[in-house]
């Protein structure tokens, strides 16, 4: 039995139509609302973490601001007491606040920790991206990135019990606590991050730079120290930078490795105290609204501006190294 003649379908009624429009229409409502739900609250997000931020840099300049305007506190801690000595004492029958050992803690300790880890880290970020087998290299970035989610408390310990022994031993130091342990400490925990931050640099630089260079003559060593390197300049950059502001803040491995005495000295032998440390150890303590109080909100309110002009630093200097890149 033959099958009958094969007909088209016929116009859809008017009432299907008008449903399968009234669909469409519907779909696209929900749509452009879970769209604008969605934008909103990514918008009120980036508001709220803004906000935060501002809001925490209004408190510390308010807690702050007696140091610079307060009649009372200015008499014992204004800018002239913070200047006038080079000794701090904030407990005693007359407090002395002379900031300058905590300014010379910090810079020598922030500079043995980028001593130790800039180049460590972006030589080993080289040689992953540029010589390491890929099994090896596969394997030794993860190993290395698990290195920056150790605690600071942990860190701050090792060195306290472990390093310690090792560099006064190495060096003869007389104090086992000092710049220079609380520095390689604080470069250890600066270390995964610059390098994770230049490998990721570096394997981003196109194939064809190291293909050029090799077609010259260039060998593999002078391929990656000055084409592939040079090219990765904004990234190692910001990794540096990052590192230093990390550096510069770092409280926890600081207190438990320096030895945490304000001392003017050259020495990197000698005990330090840093900004951080010092607001870590004083502010549990002090009393709200003293001069001493106002005091430690004032060198949380320098730590601030210190970082604030590493990052306003690097974003002009990675704008530049853009330009330059570009061949602007």
């Amino acid at each position: 039995m033959s099958a009958g003649p094969l007909t088209e379908p016929g116009p859809a009624a008017p009432g299907h139509s008008a449903t399968l429009r009234r669909l469409r229409a519907s779909g696209r409502s929900a749509l452009r609302v879970r769209e604008a739900v969605i934008q909103g609250a990514l918008r009120a997000a980036a508001v709220a973490a803004v906000a935060g931020i501002v809001l925490i840099l209004v408190f510390v300049l308010r807690e702050a601001f007696p140091v610079l305007f307060d009649p009372e506190t200015r008499k014992e801690a204004g800018l002239h007491a913070l200047t006038a000595t080079a000794m701090w004492q904030p407990v005693g029958d007359v407090p002395k606040y002379g900031v300058l050992p905590l300014f010379v803690g910090t810079l020598k300790v922030a500079l043995v920790a980028m001593l130790f880890a800039v180049p460590l880290g972006v030589m080993a970020a080289v040689f992953t991206s540029e010589f390491a087998p890929y099994r090896l290299r596969e394997a030794l970035k993860p190993v290395v990135e698990v290195l920056a989610g150790i605690p600071s408390v942990v860190l701050g310990f090792f060195a306290l019990i472990v390093l310690a022994s090792w560099l006064q031993a190495l060096t003869g130091a007389v104090s086992r606590l000092n710049a220079l342990n609380a520095g390689v400490a604080v470069g250890i925990g600066v270390l995964p991050t610059i390098y994770s931050l230049c490998e990721d640099s570096l394997a981003a630089v196109p194939r064809s730079y190291r293909e050029a260079s090799l077609a010259l003559g260039a060998s593999p060593w002078q391929t990656a120290w000055f084409v592939t390197l040079p090219a990765a300049g904004v990234g190692v950059t910001a990794a540096i930078l990052l590192g230093l502001a990390r550096a510069i803040g770092e409280t926890m491995i600081v207190l438990m490795a320096s030895g945490n005495a304000a001392i003017v000295s050259p020495s990197l032998l000698d005990s330090a105290r840093t900004l951080s440390a010092t607001i870590a150890a004083e502010l549990a303590e002090v009393v709200v609204g003293s001069p001493h109080y106002s005091v430690l909100f004032f060198l949380g309110a320098i730590l601030f501006l210190v970082t604030f002009v590493i990052n306003a630093a690097a974003a002009v200097l990675v704008t530049r190294l853009r330009r330059k890149l570009r061949g602007a």
